[in-house]
């Protein structure tokens, strides 16, 4: 599977089918790609309704004729929409064309569904791990014993969610191989250190810093 940053927490995974998440592309200064330039996808995952992560959710959809996978209520939303959605709940698992996609605790707000999420993908026998905008909570220990990621992708900007304390403890209680830390730097609110989120973390995993449109294959 190849995975791509395409900044802030927008990720692009690549095997027998496409998947994105959190496409949050228009508005983004640091998006390494456009929702104009999209012409595949076959599932959309989405962790909250908050801007920067619904994004280009249901354009990419209207337009590929994608699945969008998320809370319940963003489901409702994007079905009015005439938007093919599978809408589960915190602990659901929904397989769509092959892509089996878990929805996990989230420590944050939202509008609809009251709540964020954090998913877990498996395509292809890899199994990705997303955390969505949150705060750091021993649910992520239960996260890794349940799921096993390959890889995790944790926000890292310490004002809306963890900072690089706070995420490196993450990896400790995820028990993961491997880690890219996500939205930081995106505006000059959520400032932070990748390379203090690396140093913290240690030997405990392998911390791989990313620029966005940089590209990691597990």
């Amino acid at each position: 599977m190849k995975i791509t940053w395409l900044g802030h927490s927008a990720l692009k995974l690549e095997g027998s089918r496409t998947v994105f998440i959190d496409p949050f592309l228009s508005g983004n200064p640091q998006a390494a790609l456009r929702e104009r330039d999209i012409d595949r996808a076959d599932v959309v995952v989405v962790t909250h309704d908050h801007g920067d992560h619904l994004g280009d959710s249901f354009a990419i959809c209207q337009k590929t004729g994608a699945v969008l996978v998320a809370l319940y209520e963003i489901g409702l939303a994007a079905q009015e929409k005439k938007i093919k959605a599978e809408g589960i709940g915190i602990g659901g698992t929904v397989n769509v064309s092959g892509v089996e996609v878990s929805l996990v605790p989230a420590f944050h707000s939202a509008g609809r569904g009251g709540t964020a999420a954090g998913a877990v993908v498996t395509m292809d026998g890899r199994t990705v791990y997303h955390a969505g905008d949150t705060g750091l909570t021993l649910e992520m220990q239960l996260t890794g014993e349940m799921y096993r990621p390959d890889i995790a992708f944790l926000p890292i900007d310490g004002y809306y969610n963890m900072t690089p304390r706070l995420a490196a403890k993450a990896v400790e209680l995820l028990g993961v191989p491997r880690v890219v830390p996500i939205h930081y730097d995106t505006f000059p609110q959520i400032r932070s250190s990748p390379q203090e989120f690396k140093e913290r973390v240690g030997s405990r995993s392998e911390v791989i810093i990313l620029v966005p449109g940089g590209t990691v294959e597990i």
